[in-house]
């Protein structure tokens, strides 16, 4: 049986900090030069509003549900790039993420998802992106 998930959070300009690197790397990952520093500001804000009329959203710069999932991608074994670099990220801030979904990754994701209640297969889809910038790393670390 599932676990409950927390909705997807709503990040704005201003925001600092989880989740925005993540997000950063997923506007990466969709061709947009952001850089990754954990400030939500203007760059990032730019990004998003690009993304979003991209998407056919409306483009107020605010993410929520609808702007994550236009933002994920799906990611596994194999995968290179900056969405694995987000998906890194979340299991180790402050790292430098090389961006290879390599045996570690896959480790890490197999056993966030069993954690979580997902089916551990170490794919990171939809529900698997959803648990992760909803901060259930970091509760998973400060339980540990």
């Amino acid at each position: 049986m599932a676990a409950t998930r927390s909705p997807w959070p709503t990040t704005r300009q201003g925001s600092t900090q989880h989740p925005v690197p993540t997000l950063q790397y997923l506007l990466r990952a969709r061709g947009h030069t952001v850089t990754v520093d954990g400030v939500f500001g203007a760059q990032t804000g730019d990004a998003v509003r690009a993304c979003q009329r991209a998407k056919g959203l409306p483009d107020n710069g605010v993410v929520c549900a609808e702007t994550w999932q236009a933002l994920i991608m799906k990611v596994g074994p194999g995968a290179v790039g900056n969405a694995v670099r987000g998906v890194q990220h979340e299991f180790r801030p402050g790292s430098d993420p090389d961006g290879v979904y390599g045996p570690a990754t896959e480790s890490a994701v197999r056993a966030f998802q069993s954690s979580v209640g997902l089916p551990a297969d170490g794919v990171v889809d939809a529900p698997t992106w959803q648990a992760l910038v909803c901060g259930s790393v970091g509760s998973l670390q400060q339980a540990a």
